[in-house]
């Protein structure tokens, strides 16, 4: 006869052990995460109601709140989710001393561009419900904004100042390379055409063709002059492409 003692029950008789109930509280959790995340992306976070999350998961509104305090709670975490690791994982990258300037700019948009195409509804959902994002949150989304633009216009001015990039305006280069990475999210689609790495790399080696700067000499900021050099030579070349 065996002496191993029963394992525990609930009252409803279910399987008392903690391990297997934190495992299934947290499959819970992100179902619920993952339901609020693409309800707030088709509606809008405003759009959206505590009753609307419990319907698509099928739970009673009571039972939501054993996992969840508010859509509050669930926006916060996707707002901590998708603007402060994008700029810790940007940051990270500009800080490398093994990179220079190129390098840095093509690994923060391959990145950067893989994180908008695999959280594409996520990101989505960020871009309609700014207007409506409450206060506290909002603040973390700006922030967030803020030091990803911080650290892209920091990379583009090392290199500027290097003579590695033409001399441009490092926080307006730093918003073009951003909008063109964020916009991924809204057209790319996982089929036999969309390669993701591929993608990744095309745009990232198209970033880089944006900033280079063929005469390798360097300047402090982006003088008019300098500019007003280049866009001669690129209107050139254009004119030797047209003929």
């Amino acid at each position: 006869m065996s002496n191993a003692k029963p394992r525990p029950k609930t009252k409803a008789g279910k399987d008392a052990d903690p391990a297997r109930s934190g495992v299934r509280r947290g499959l819970v959790e992100q179902e619920i995460y993952d339901h609020a995340t693409r309800l707030f992306a088709e509606r809008g976070f405003a759009g959206t109601s505590f009753q609307d999350i419990a319907d698509a998961v099928g739970l009673t509104r009571p039972a939501l709140y054993h996992y969840v305090s508010s859509k509050d709670e669930l926006l916060a975490k996707l707002v901590a989710e998708i603007t402060q690791d994008s700029a810790a994982g940007i940051q990270a990258i500009a800080e490398r001393d093994d990179l220079d300037a190129t390098r840095k700019v093509h690994e923060i948009v391959v990145m950067s561009v893989r994180r908008q195409a695999e959280s594409a509804a996520r990101f989505q959902l960020l871009i309609r419900s700014e207007a409506d994002l409450p206060e506290g949150i909002a603040e973390t989304h700006t922030a967030g904004r803020r030091a990803v633009l911080k650290a892209m216009a920091g990379v583009i001015e090392d290199g500027v100042a290097k003579g590695v990039f033409r001399p441009v305006d490092p926080r307006v280069a730093a918003l073009g390379l951003l909008g063109m990475n964020n916009w991924v999210a809204w057209w790319y689609h996982p089929d036999q055409r969309n390669d993701l790495d591929r993608i990744c790399e095309q745009l990232a080696d198209m970033a880089v063709a944006s900033l280079i700067n063929p005469d390798g000499s360097a300047t402090t900021r982006a003088e008019p002059r300098d500019v007003l050099r280049l866009i001669r030579r690129d209107l050139d070349h254009l004119e030797n492409l047209l003929d």
